[in-house]
């Protein structure tokens, strides 16, 4: 079996297909849970994972690492995607003139939200992303997706699933000591991964069934920036490359701060998203975007230790590609 090279110099940058094709085989995880799993990667996680994080919490401390979800996000409109809409159905000002029609002075507030499950903190589901019209698992994406929803790998599979040790490697403090934020376009390689991981101690080490968590710091940028082009434009993020890593490294999850998880410009001529086309329908990795990892990152850094537990379950909508989460770590 023909494997991608690791050096991104060598990676043709003209010929995506071939490149996508061999990682795709190379590191396809097909059959590997049976014919009918829904979950991928998440399978790693099993109940010694989960006692082995759980003896990580020794402050009781815990940290959202969730964005706001508000009309001020970073979405632009791409293929629909907008910030959150927040609009209230019953007010305080409503009780105050008694017209909700409540007995004996009660009186309440009640809200909604309309929202794409993507626009802000979130996990990719196992049907958002497909290779040559094939789902997870093998699948015929159409089989899979249809107007209906994900009708086989749904986001509510994994709604008690995504609890485990979360491992942070903060690969912009690693990088650039200075300011702890990578350039956009900076195409982070396996041996960054594995020298961000030696730099920062025993901690850090990754093995099956761990969430992994890659701050490049350009959320930071954003808001002392503004948003810019945050959501889809030039980003530091994984290199194409890593998907021999994170394969072999049995990872159950992986996150970064960044719209799009990997680099962009994306390292191919002509491409869109090529490590996504590897990892989540051959691979069946779960993946998060635009988590907030900078306070994380800080209280890491005082404590000299990287690892932790992760909570961080999708909501259980039924038939979703994606979900929206505030994932928490506790230290």
């Amino acid at each position: 079996m023909t494997r991608p090279t690791e050096n991104p110099a060598e990676l043709d940058r003209s010929d995506p297909e071939s490149e996508i094709a061999r990682a795709a085989e190379a590191f396809r995880n097909w059959g590997r849970w049976g014919a009918d799993d829904a979950l991928g990667t998440l399978n790693l996680i099993d109940g010694a994972k989960r006692i082995e994080a759980a003896a990580l919490v020794r402050e009781g401390l815990s940290v959202s690492l969730a964005q706001s979800f508000d009309m001020n996000g970073p979405q632009k409109g791409w293929r629909r995607r907008t910030n959150p809409v927040h609009t209230m159905l019953d007010t305080g000002t409503d009780a105050e003139r008694g017209n909700q029609g409540f007995p004996h002075g009660i009186g309440g507030a009640d809200d909604i939200v309309a929202m794409p499950l993507q626009c802000s903190t979130q996990w990719d589901g196992l049907g958002h992303i497909f290779d040559h019209g094939r789902a997870w698992n093998g699948r015929a994406a159409g089989d899979v997706v249809t107007s209906d929803g994900d009708l086989v790998t749904g986001i509510e599979h994994a709604a008690s699933a995504i609890v485990s040790r979360g491992v942070l490697l903060d690969l912009g403090r690693f990088l650039e000591p200075e300011s702890g934020e990578l350039a956009d376009g900076y195409a982070i390689t396996v041996a960054d991964l594995e020298g961000c991981i030696a730099a920062q101690g025993a901690s850090s080490r990754v093995g099956a069934g761990d969430i992994v968590l890659v701050r490049t710091g350009r959320l930071a940028r954003a808001r002392r920036e503004g948003w810019g082009d945050y959501a889809g434009g030039d980003s530091p993020g994984l290199s194409f490359t890593t998907a021999g890593w994170l394969h072999c490294s049995d990872l159950a999850a992986i996150a970064t701060d960044t719209w799009g998880f990997e680099v962009r410009p994306n390292e191919f001529d002509v491409a869109f998203q090529p490590l996504h086309q590897v990892a989540i329908p051959n691979i069946g990795l779960t993946i998060g975007e635009m988590w907030d990892l900078d306070e994380l990152a800080r209280l890491c850094r005082d404590r000299a230790r990287y690892d932790f537990l992760l909570a961080a379950p999708p909501l259980p909508i039924t038939g979703a590609v994606g979900s929206p989460i505030n994932p928490v770590a506790v230290l």
